[in-house]
Order: structure tokens, then sequence, then C-alpha cells
């Protein structure tokens, strides 16, 4: 952690404690307080921008423990029994508590009374969220007097934490191959890098660069280059577990690492689906429809996940029968692999890829990848349906709100839910649904064609009915997940039935643009940090906007000019997004948020 921390010692030393070398081998300068009065005059003492600690001196527990209670970058104030530590923004605060127990004690003597102890209390009821880690076997506590220290000295000794930071590394919930075939030597690849002075985001980087090299590879479109490529994608994926376990390891957490763990993971796995897509063509097989399908089933699936989480986030009354089955499934050890297992998650799904890739084609590796995802994808989606059709959850103001954010819409509805607000009520995922099957049935049928305009327009008017109202209903959370299958699926047909070379590779770039958008839009509202802004979303035209403008270019145009104006549109959307994005993230305003694991 940064050098710039202090910790202050409160109370009289204790003869033989390893406490003033386990706090500066974390990174604090230790300052010694014997009374009340020279504990406020020390805090003050530190400049304003500098994490404190109030620790006090008879404390006894595992290294690990203090690194947990008073290192971790997320939070403004945390808290160990005999221990608090808090960041600049919570300093106001702590400076207000111990003023207060100054003016209390007169100036008195703390060797016996517990002042963190207290001031942790003054946090909590002065509304600072104060976060206390879960210790589980971790020892932490302040002896009362030599009988009780020496017994909580046993129980220092009776367990490694060094163990226990390593199994904690480990996320507590992942999938079959992560846990087994992955995170047994991953973990020792994360200590290693943090022994080194490496960086979560150094590992970060290494994965994204080891996925693009393995992309390269199948771009070749050779055995070798296949078996390569699977080769590689399994060790970016080692990369890529390693990444998040060191966070944990050595509480490693910033703004920057959240942004790069948000979006690094879709434009590894996006961008092997096009090296598989240019190593077929060199073999003259074109799989531009299908690498296409995969990405965006993938990214309907992410939605789904998303929509459901955030539409649920603090639903209150939020049970249900079929929640109460799958808690009991829990229980029963072997179901649980096989649910998480059969969802296709991260682990298991790269593991098939870079298999099937080093041993067959990239057209049956899309195939299965798309069936598998295509089953994984019915099975999570009607699960979650017979959840909300089955509970009686009331539904948030926050809640409706991050599903409008997430639906995505553009200047074209804004003006139109004003005029729908006083129309015939249709439920929400209704109007949705029918204007998504509207305007990709309409490309199936007719292509690019006035037809196709005219049933895009009336997907504009039926995605203005679906959000006129807040997203409260029980099935709403899935219109978010329609709007991003008509708009993707829209683009898809329209290149495919454009029938020239490079329309596909235009669209995938275009599909790639906007999911990008997305995602990003997905981990602002999980930082609570609210939706992208509003320029944004109207400058690169919102769902309904795009799709519309896509099936005007594909009547105007002929074929060329329409890939031609694909790869444009691609261009002006990656470089709008991807500005704004880079802009949030390495701010201030940025939330530390990471992905402690993908739903699908």
């Amino acid at each position: 952690m940064s050098s710039l921390s202090t910790a202050i010692l409160t109370g009289q030393p204790v003869p033989g404690s390893s406490l003033e070398s386990d706090l500066r081998s974390l990174g604090f300068d230790v300052r010694l307080a014997d009374e009340a009065g020279d504990a406020e005059t020390l805090l003050a003492a530190v400049p304003a921008d500098q994490r404190v600690a109030v620790v006090d001196a008879r404390f006894v527990g595992h290294l690990h423990a203090l690194r947990l209670g008073l290192t971790d970058p997320r939070f403004a104030a945390s808290a160990l029994p005999g221990a608090v530590s808090v960041q600049p923004e919570a300093r106001r605060a702590l400076t207000r508590a111990v003023a207060r127990e100054g003016s209390a004690s007169g100036g008195l003597a703390v060797a016996t009374d517990n002042l963190a102890e207290r001031l942790t209390a003054a946090l909590d009821a002065d509304g600072v969220a104060v976060f206390r880690p879960e210790l589980g076997t971790l020892v932490a506590a302040v002896p009362a007097d030599p009988q009780e220290r020496n017994e909580v000295r046993q129980a220092v000794s009776a367990v490694d934490d060094e163990a226990v930071r390593l199994r904690s590394a480990v996320k507590a919930r992942d999938g079959f191959f992560t846990t087994y075939c992955i995170s047994p030597y991953s973990r020792y690849i994360a200590r290693w890098c943090a022994r080194r002075g490496l960086t979560p985001n150094q590992v970060t980087t290494a994965s994204l660069l080891t996925a693009l090299i393995a992309a390269g590879c199948a771009a070749t479109g050779t055995r070798a280059g296949f078996v390569a490529a699977g080769l590689l994608l399994l060790f970016s994926f080692v990369l890529d577990c390693t990444d998040g376990q060191l966070a944990r390891y050595s509480l490693q957490y910033s703004t920057l690492g959240a942004w790069l763990d948000a979006t690094f993971d879709r434009a590894k796995e996006y961008a092997y689906y096009a090296g598989l897509a240019l190593g077929a063509a060199r073999g003259g097989d074109d799989v531009w429809a299908l690498a296409l399908g995969a990405m965006i089933l993938q990214t309907c699936r992410h939605v789904v996940d998303f929509s459901f989480n955030e539409a649920n986030h603090d639903a209150t009354a939020n049970t249900s029968p079929t929640a109460a089955l799958s808690d009991k499934l829990d229980s029963v050890g072997w179901t649980v692999w096989v649910r998480r297992m059969i969802v296709l998650p991260i682990g298991e799904r790269w593991a098939m890829i870079a298999v099937l890739t080093a041993l067959t084609t990239p057209r049956i590796t899309f195939y299965a990848l798309l069936v598998g995802c295509a089953f994984a994808a019915t099975y999570t989606t009607a699960g979650r349906v017979l959840r909300s059709l089955t509970r009686k959850a009331r539904r948030t103001d926050r809640a409706a709100q991050a599903l409008a954010d997430l639906a995505d819409s553009g200047p074209l509805v804004e003006p139109l839910v004003r005029l729908a607000r006083g129309t015939v009520r249709i439920a929400a995922p209704v109007s949705a649904a029918v204007g998504g099957v509207l305007v990709v049935t309409s490309t199936l049928l007719w292509g690019a064609g006035w037809q196709t305009v005219l049933c895009a327009v009336g997907y504009v008017l039926l995605s203005a009915l679906a959000v006129a109202r807040p997203l409260k209903g029980a099935l709403d959370w899935l219109v978010p997940p329609f709007f991003r299958a008509a708009e993707y699926l829209t683009v898809l047909v329209l290149a495919a039935k454009a029938d020239v070379n490079g329309a596909l590779p235009a669209a995938f770039g275009l599909v790639a643009a906007v999911a990008y958008h997305h995602y990003d839009t997905v981990y602002r509202i999980r930082g609570n940090a609210g939706a992208p802004p509003h320029w944004l979303v109207r400058a690169i035209g919102g769902h309904e906007g795009r799709t519309l403008l896509v099936t005007v270019l594909a009547a105007l145009l002929t074929a060329a000019q329409f890939k031609v104006a694909l790869t444009a549109l691609a261009v002006a959307v990656a470089l709008l997004v991807l500005v704004e994005s880079i802009r949030f993230w390495v701010s201030s305003g940025a939330p530390a948020v990471h992905d402690e694991g993908e739903p699908a």
C-alpha cells in the first residue's frame, strides 16, 4: 500500500509485542500517543490526504487481519477489534470523534480503555459506513490481562495466516474448471507476483496481450497456429484469474484496475472470435456470421444477468418458491457444480474454445459455442422468469432507473415517451419483444428495403411504449435484453444479406463497439456512478436510432457502400465511447468496482 499512511498507537506499548513492526511492514508510519490529548495532536499533524489508523497498543492478532482491517483502499473507513482506519474522505468524522474523546477524558491516560473501539462506535453514530472484514479463522483481539494475552497469542500461533491469505485470494464462488484446474496453482503465481512488486493491472495487461497473440495465432489459419492459439488462450485465462487473486492477496484495488477488469475479458474473448474468423477465411471458410452470432449471444446473456440483478438489487419481499428450491439444491454438493457448469461460465467456456480450436476447425468451435451458450441462456433465463413470476418483489425507483439506463434509449425515443405516457398501456417487455421481432423478422424477409425501414420505425415507436413508464413490473428486466438482441441481430442480418466481402467484419466491429458501451454502462451502474453522460447516449443515437440508421443505410446504399458505412459507423461509435470511458475510469470519480464473478 502507499507509504503515505500513519498509525497512532494509543496506550502504553506492551513488552514483546510485534505490533509496531507489523504496522510498519504494512506501510504505516507509527506514532505513539500515551494520552487522548496526544492522539488528537498527532492526528492533527497528519496531512489531510493521508490514510490514518488508530490502534490500541494491546492489540494481538494476525498480520493479515491488520492488512484486511486497515489497508483496503475500497472503503472510506474500516475497523477491527482495537483498530480503526480512515481514508481522507472520512478524516473529518474521525477528527471530531477524537476531539470529543479528548474533551471527555480531560487528557487522562488511555492505556486501559479502548480508544479505537470508542472511535469506531462514534463513526458509526456519525453515519460513516465502517467496513468490518470477515476474519474467519484469523485472530484480532485486545486482551484485558496477561493470561488472556497468552491465550490469544496461542490462538494466533495455531493459525497460519499466510495459508488463510492464499485461500482468501481465490473467489469464494467460481466455476468448476477455475476452482479445480486453475486456482490451485494460480494463487501461488499471484503470491510470486506480489513478492516481486507486480500489480494486478500489469497482470491484467499481460493477460490481454496473451489473448491478442492467441487471436493472432488463430488468424494464421494453420494447424500449428490453432494449437498455439488454444494453449495461449488457456494461459491468458490463468493470468486472468491471477490478476484478481493478486488484487485480493495484496489488497491492490484501484479505479484503473476496475476499468481494466470490467472491459478486458470481453475484449479478449471477442478479439479471439475475430481471430478464429480470420483464420477460417484463410482456409476458405467464411464463419464471420457465426463469430458475430456468438458475440451477440454472449453479450445478450450478460445483459440478462445484469438486468435481472439490477432489478432485484434492493427489491423488498424478494423471495419465491423457485429461489427456495435453488437454495435447497445448493445444499446438495454435486448439484452446485452441475448447475455452475451448465451455464458455461468463463472458465468452462474458454477451456472448450481452446480445446476445440486446437483439435477441430473454427466452424466446429463456433457451432459448439453457439449450442452451449444457447442452452445456458435458455436455462438461466427460464429460471429467472420463473423467479420473477413467483416472487412478490416490489421494485424501487433505483432499480427502475438502472433498467432505464441499461435500455440505452436515445434521441428518437425521448420525445415519443412523453406522448406515449397518455396512450394505451402495454406491458413493457411485450412492447420491447414485439418491436424486436418486427424489425428482425423484416430484415430476414426483405433485407435491405423500405419495408424494413418502415418496420424499424415501428420498432422505435414500440421502444418508446416500452420505457414510457417506470420499469417496475415483474418481467421488466427483460426490456434491455430485448433491445440488445433487436439491435445486434438487425446489424447481423443486414450485413449477411449484403453478401459483399467485408460487410460482416464491419458489422462485427460495430456490434463490438456498441457492446463495449453497454458493458461500460453496467459497470458504472454497479459502482453507483450512474449511467454514461446523456450527451454520449444521444451522440451515438441510442439503440433505436442506431437500428433505424442501419436499416436506412442498407436501403439507400449499394452493398459495397453499405460495408463502408458500417465501417465508418463502427469507428465513430468506438472512438466516442472509448474516449469517454477512458476519461471516466481514470478520473477521481470512478468507483473501485471489481468483477468478483462473471454471472455467465
